[in-house]
């Protein structure tokens, strides 16, 4: 018998895309600011397009000490909102820290007294022995330091990280408003901060619950804004509700997750081997551990996709699966002819996560950056393909996808379980880009729904480098990319009379440790990925995570 041929897409992602030499210290894209809370102006060179009229919302860490208190992961940080606001070809920016409940307690104690996700909060020193040593014993209260993602339910805007904390806020000023607590109104414990939207105005989401019955995975449906939602100037997540329950399958061993696929019909739930110990987790105050500690890395397990139908709740008795891997960041999901098409940012190593102190993201230019970086597993865009209609009939050990238009195979292996192999979303071209990850799409026409194009960032670095455009039928690459800039998630925004999908513009906000308060807001040409204009402002601002466009009317 031949033996079998490793192809590349068996060799680790990490170990396809160049290794990386010489890097420069990233260390003052961590570093504290100050905001900036009144609107200033910026210098704009180049054209701004004067259709684009609405405030391009950015949300990340800022904040990394409070007196003499550090905190250890980049995740940590304090959350900060960025606003720029962009009218008739001009551009003004503003800043403010959430007032979260973290924020506004550390402030006033000038240390850390609520634990984040790497760092935990140390005893009062002002209490006694036994005070102190009883109050390891004590689970710290869930974090409402929102600093991921601006999120929107029923037409209102909050920022939200991971726990079942966000916070309300005005998307004009950044006012920091009520703090909204998920459980207060769903049986949930958690959601995560990558809802989807579908064309009737419903968000949906996924949230964690665990109790005597056993861990469980939560699709979370939350209606549509309706017409009292303008007058009242409060929180309403009234009558969301989960629409299925999917059960670990190690109820103390959970999966990790971050984002979910969603498409016209279907939601998928990627539950990969990312596991979270619940034992080390009640344990970790105890034993001094900070949250990132309980996270593992287990190959040895497969990644499990659960199919679930939208608008019934009824969850796929077939059982698909693909070798071991991760995926942050999903790129986009659709129908064809019977098949789910799924595109994400996929890893083979998913050690990452935790990897991201702020000791290593600040090593020294050289060869200590250099070592870090290699270290860290490399994402690349992968589809697959699930048949929507497997039954006793179906053929075993046979691909039964059969669209010419595919190279990902389903091959069933025996009742009700199915095998998944990718396709690469990319050509050899992506690997000296360092993978990819932060992708976006023109989301109001193409969510859920076939597509041409998708926007992201490239990881030539530990944070990104280069902004790319795919196109996923041709997998051509077009790049921005300049030594030394560093490109936020890019954000598509449609132009008014478009007739394609790349009609319209690309937004990045661009940081550099090289010059101090040198930061600028960069448009592109959506379709060519060229300049269209700048909008320079004097101002540091920190690496920080994701954003969206806040059209005005």
């Amino acid at each position: 018998m031949a033996k079998a041929v490793k192809t590349s897409s068996h060799i680790s992602s990490r170990l396809r895309c160049p290794q990386g030499s010489g890097l420069e210290s990233l260390a003052p894209l961590v570093t504290s600011v100050e905001e900036t809370p009144n609107p200033i102006p910026t210098t704009v060179s180049g054209n701004i397009p004067s259709w684009i009229n609405g405030s391009f919302l950015r949300n990340g860490p800022a904040k990394f000490e409070f007196g003499n208190d550090r905190y250890v992961h980049w995740f940590d940080g304090m959350a900060m909102m960025h606003r720029f606001h962009i009218s008739d070809g001009n551009v003004t920016y503003s800043s403010r820290f959430l007032r979260s409940d973290s924020y506004v307690q550390n402030s006033e104690k000038n240390r850390i007294v609520v634990s984040e996700f790497g760092t935990l909060a140390m005893p009062d020193p002002c209490k006694n022995i036994f005070a102190r040593f009883f109050s390891r014993f004590q689970i710290p209260k869930a974090t409402d330091n929102a600093s991921v993602n601006f999120v929107k339910y029923k037409g209102d805007y909050y920022v939200s990280t991971e726990t079942n904390y966000m916070r309300r806020i005005d998307p004009q000023s950044l006012e920091t408003k009520e703090k909204v607590d998920w459980s207060s109104f769903i049986a949930v414990n958690s959601a995560t901060a990558h809802p989807h939207y579908d064309q009737e105005g419903a968000s949906y989401n996924m949230g964690n619950s665990y109790g005597k019955q056993g861990f469980f995975y939560n699709i979370i449906r939350v209606l549509p804004p309706d017409e009292t939602a303008a007058k009242t100037d409060c929180a309403d997540l009234n009558g969301a509700k989960v629409i299925c329950s999917i059960p670990a399958a190690e109820p103390r061993k959970p999966s990790y997750y971050h984002s979910f696929v969603m498409s016209e019909n279907y939601i998928v739930f990627v539950e990969q081997p990312i596991k979270l110990d619940l034992l080390k987790f009640m344990l970790y105050r105890i034993q001094g551990k900070s949250f990132h500690k309980v996270m593992t890395w287990e190959p040895k397990y497969n990644t499990v996709f659960h199919l679930v139908n939208r608008h019934t709740g009824k969850r796929s008795e077939v059982r698909y699966q693909c070798a071991p891997m991760f995926t942050l960041h999903q790129i986009n999901a659709y129908e064809d002819d019977g098949f789910l098409v799924m595109d994400m940012c996929c890893g083979d190593d998913g050690e990452l996560i935790g990897d991201f102190t702020l000791e290593n993201i600040k090593r020294k230019s050289g060869e200590e950056m250099d070592k870090f970086y290699n270290s860290l597993c490399r994402n690349l865009p992968r589809r697959y393909v699930l048949p929507l209609n497997v039954d006793e009939q179906a053929p075993l050990d046979q691909n039964l996808v059969n669209l010419s238009s595919y190279t990902a195979t389903a091959v069933k292996t025996k009742s009700n379980e199915v095998f998944l192999t990718h396709e690469e979303l990319h050509d050899d071209t992506l690997l000296q880009y360092g993978g990819l990850e932060f992708p976006h799409i023109n989301y109001a026409q193409c969510n859920g729904r076939p597509y041409r194009y998708f926007y992201s960032c490239g990881f030539g670095h530990v944070f990104s480098d280069s902004l790319l455009k795919m196109d996923v039928h041709t997998k051509e690459l077009k790049v921005w990319r300049y030594p030394g800039l560093y490109p936020s998630e890019p954000v598509f925004v449609a132009s008014p009379k478009a007739t394609e999908e790349d009609d319209g513009v690309v937004l990045s906000v661009i940081i550099t440790p090289r010059k101090e308060k040198s930061t600028f807001l960069l448009v592109l040409d959506a379709k060519t990925f060229t300049e269209l204009g700048r909008a320079e402002v004097p101002v540091n601002i920190p690496y920080g995570t994701h954003g969206v466009f806040n059209e005005m009317g």
